[in-house]
């Protein structure tokens, strides 16, 4: 059950971060709107972020935390320890170097990314300017996932769990600031906000730092070498290079093709936003929690506890993200207008936002299992077979983002990277069976049928639900539609939580009380 404990934690961080992240786009949304200035932030957000997902996150963290953790296991923590310099110091310098290349080359960078935006040279150099303040932001998350791995080696979780929240925390008290300090011009707002993300960049860095220092690990780092372990992570780490390097075509090219119509990027920018709202704190918890799990446990020859543990995850990301996916198709205009639909966001970009939104979340199980299914290769040391499916699944969205933007604008964006989800999801879940890494458990099947008609029903009754508050979910008070809302998702919730007890494809309430006390020690 520590899989669970530890998912917890994980999760309960996250949503504070993805709530606190909904306060801080409800801000910017009522500042920038959907906007040309909008439009450039988004961009120049994205950007550091993109790389982060392909260095950090990707290749780094797939290929890391095996190697890591068995330098650990199988050498010692002195081992160990000389291994993390040596890969963070070779890190860091590469690091340093893409910073400089990027930082002469944005117009390029920008070009490739949104050349639609040539059209507005104002735009354009306005793009440019943000990325070069925002790209340091890469630095110093690269840096917070080499030590969030170490950490979580250690199955230290909550300190790399919470330091996202830093970023949100700080991105809100520069949007007060704002705010506050009268500020209207939106070139200037962007420029500030875009401070604010290298600013919370150190802030997230420095509570892992915090916490490594707390463990007592000492991370030194020499001179850069190319050593047998930074020989080893490469080796392992292309792949995953090259795979996730695929994945981001998906939102690169999804950028590209929205730099044609006006607003489309702030328009998928919100919609992502949301649905990743339950993607975040179910996909990233099971896919921080579970690498290190099934490593330690295919190391000791656990193989009958290595299938519990794949299957257990399998559930509990049903569990979780069919309700959600649901509820994000059935009432995706009532969340946007209540959360978004205020100030410079007018009801044009709450209608865009809405259909994108909805298109997303078709592809909300699909997105989470491919955070059940990849560690199941990685902690094999297999980072080639993602690369290959991730290889297919991008150039499905290639294709039908070209096919299905001229119908359907941005919100074929949306779709095209739903397909392209699933299309990943079923190959790494088909591949990791028939080659006898994964034996789906019969009960485990049953009860995610169960869980699907449970939340067949619970749409069926939130669709209801919103009619029948239509009045106030679309009134003029900001309490009266929040409240409304938090009525409709208290509603939803219930009902599917019943249901799932009754027919027992869930036993919500034991979970409920063993998490409680897990965390009360009882």
């Amino acid at each position: 059950m520590s899989l669970i404990r530890n998912f917890a934690t994980v999760g309960a961080a996250t949503l504070a971060s993805r709530i606190l992240g909904f306060v801080r786009d409800a801000m910017l949304a009522a500042v920038l709107g959907a906007g040309p200035v909008a439009d450039a932030f988004v961009v120049a957000f994205r950007l550091p972020n993109l790389f982060r997902r392909l260095f950090a996150e990707g290749a780094f963290n797939s290929a890391f935390v095996p190697l890591f953790g068995r330098a650990l296991e199988e050498e010692g923590e002195t081992r160990a320890r000389q291994v993390a310099g040596e890969i963070a110091s070779g890190m860091l310098f590469v690091l340093l170097i893409l910073l400089a290349i990027a930082e002469m080359a944005m117009p390029a960078v920008v070009w490739v990314l949104a050349p639609g935006f040539l059209e507005d040279p104002a735009k354009f150099d306005l793009t440019v300017l943000m990325s070069r303040i925002t790209f340091p932001y890469l630095v110093f998350m690269s840096m917070l996932a080499l030590i969030a791995g170490i950490l979580n080696t250690y199955h230290r979780f909550a300190a790399a769990a919470f330091a996202p929240v830093m970023l949100n925390v700080v991105m809100i008290a520069v949007l007060a600031g704002i705010v506050l300090s009268g500020v209207i011009e939106e070139r200037q707002i962007g420029l500030i906000l875009c401070l604010g993300v290298s600013v919370a960049g150190v802030a997230q860095l420095a509570v892992v730092l915090w916490d490594m220092k707390r463990l007592g690990f000492r991370l030194t780092l020499p001179r850069p070498r190319l050593t047998p372990a930074v020989r080893r992570l490469v080796t392992l780490g292309v792949p995953g290079l090259i795979a996730g390097g695929i994945t981001q075509i998906n939102i690169v090219v999804g950028q590209v093709i929205a730099s044609a119509q006006a607003s489309a990027n702030a328009l998928l920018y919100y919609a992502d936003r949301l649905y990743q709202l339950p993607l975040g704190v179910i996909g990233i918890a099971i896919g921080v929690v579970l690498l290190p799990s099934l490593t330690r446990q295919l190391r000791a020859g656990e193989d009958a506890q290595f299938q519990k543990t794949l299957n257990g995850a399998m559930e509990l990301s049903f569990a979780l993200t069919l309700p959600a996916s649901v509820a994000l198709v059935v009432i995706p205009d009532e969340i946007v207008s209540v959360l978004f639909g205020r100030g410079a966001f007018d009801a044009a970009a709450v209608s865009g936002t809405a259909a994108a939104l909805a298109a997303f979340s078709f592809g909300l199980p699909a997105y989470v299992l491919n955070k059940v299914f990849s560690p199941g290769y990685f902690a094999r040391e297999d980072t080639k077979t993602p690369m290959w499916f991730a290889g297919l699944s991008a150039l499905m969205n290639v294709v039908l983002s070209l096919l299905l933007f001229p119908v359907l604008a941005h919100v074929g964006i949306a779709l095209a990277t739903t397909v392209a989800g699933w299309v990943n999801a079923l190959a790494l879940g088909v591949v990791l069976w028939r080659r006898g890494h994964f034996e789906p458990d019969l009960v485990v099947l049953r009860k995610i049928g169960l869980l699907a008609v449970a939340s067949a029903v619970m749409g069926v009754c939130v669709h209801l639900g919103a009619e029948a508050l239509a009045g106030a979910l679309g009134g003029p008070s900001l309490g009266i539609r929040v409240a409304a809302l938090g009525v409709l998702v208290a509603g939803g919730v219930t009902v599917f939580a019943g249901l799932a007890q009754v027919t027992g494809a869930a036993d919500l309430i034991g979970l409920a009380r063993m998490i409680r006390r897990r965390k009360t020690g009882a």
